[in-house]
């Protein structure tokens, strides 16, 4: 198989899901789970976000406030598709489903998703941005260089940032969510650098991938304390105001630097994302073959691999490169 240095970007992107995996390509999205009887159920749709068709999308810098936004919801659609398979067969509607359906004119699954999300990035704010404020201001009797506070709620956030991650990779569900997570790195990786998609190559494929959430999440932390550090005011309140007007900005940036990382893989892109990488290690694990399997399910579900192989390494795959059993990628 011809050897290509580099991965080569292919616009497809996922998320791993209770005993499954999501992967999306342009506005078409595919989830596959395992279901409890070991059938993989494979469900195929489109999701337009909250400003489809809008110009303001391909604005550079806010695109990417309304990419986490729909990634969110989406998310958390997706998720609760793939709970449903593991819900108690004999569950039944009860009188406060009915009477939110009947409230909501049958809308009410969309409008609990929609507060879901919305709860789900108000505690964020609450732990992340606010917490780390509260805590370095405890400080502020025995520190009086404001820079170095600065600096040290930017440390406490990001220590705060690991200690979540650390501690719920403890949870047995949240280590086979983390496997599958890996499955879609090791899917992606395969693709992108240019081999075809089969379980073997999957499996000898890196779990770490430069536009993962994760790195998106270490981003946010890291410019969050580039951009406090040089905007303050002194008023405590304003500045727990300022930091919360910023988060749409902090976003903003870091989707930029994802998506740039994605394309590239010059030697400045590598050292930028070296540290999101390593909580990688923690957030992905690696995938037994059956969920590598799923995996794949999702993918070409919305993805003609063969032809993006064909497109963007020129060659046609045929039996013998799917027998291929390239080395493994270091991480």
């Amino acid at each position: 198989m011809k050897k290509n240095k580099g991965n080569r970007y292919s616009g497809i992107g996922g998320q791993a899901v209770l005993e499954g995996i999501m992967m999306k390509n342009k506005d078409q999205y595919a989830v596959a789970v395992r279901k409890p009887d070991g059938e993989i159920e494979v469900e195929v749709d489109v999701y337009h976000g909250i400003m489809h068709e809008s110009k303001i999308t391909k604005i550079p810098f806010l695109r990417g406030i309304f990419n986490f936004i729909d990634s969110l919801m989406l998310g958390t659609k997706t998720l609760n598709f793939s709970a449903s398979f593991y819900e108690e067969e004999d569950a039944e509607e009860t009188k406060t489903d009915k009477f939110l359906d009947k409230l909501f004119g049958g809308k009410a699954e969309k409008i609990l998703m929609g507060a879901t999300t919305v709860f789900a990035v108000v505690l964020a704010v609450a732990i992340f941005i606010v917490l780390p404020y509260f805590l370095s201001s405890l400080l502020q009797d025995y520190v009086r260089n404001t820079s170095l506070m600065a600096i040290i709620e930017g440390v406490i956030r990001i220590v705060i940032f690991l200690l979540y991650v650390v501690g719920i990779s403890a949870m047995q569900d949240i280590k086979r969510v983390y496997q599958y997570h890996g499955a879609e790195h090791k899917c992606i990786n395969c693709i992108e650098r240019g081999r075809p998609l089969t379980v073997k190559n999957v499996m000898r494929s890196s779990r770490l991938h430069k536009r993962c959430g994760t790195s998106f999440m270490f981003l946010v932390m890291f410019i969050s304390i580039i951009l406090f550090f040089f905007i303050r005011v002194e008023n405590p309140v304003y500045k727990v105001i300022i930091r919360i007007l910023l988060i749409p900005v902090i976003a903003g940036i870091s989707y930029e630097i994802i998506r740039w990382a994605g394309r590239s893989n010059n030697i400045f892109v590598r050292i930028l994302s070296v540290p999101g990488m390593c909580i990688q290690r923690i957030t992905t694990k690696e995938p037994d073959e059956s969920m590598a399997e799923v995996a794949i399910k999702a993918v070409e579900a919305v993805f003609d691999w063969k032809e993006y192989l064909h497109e963007t390494f020129g060659y046609e795959v045929d039996e013998s490169w799917m027998a291929d059993e390239p080395e493994k990628e270091e991480e």
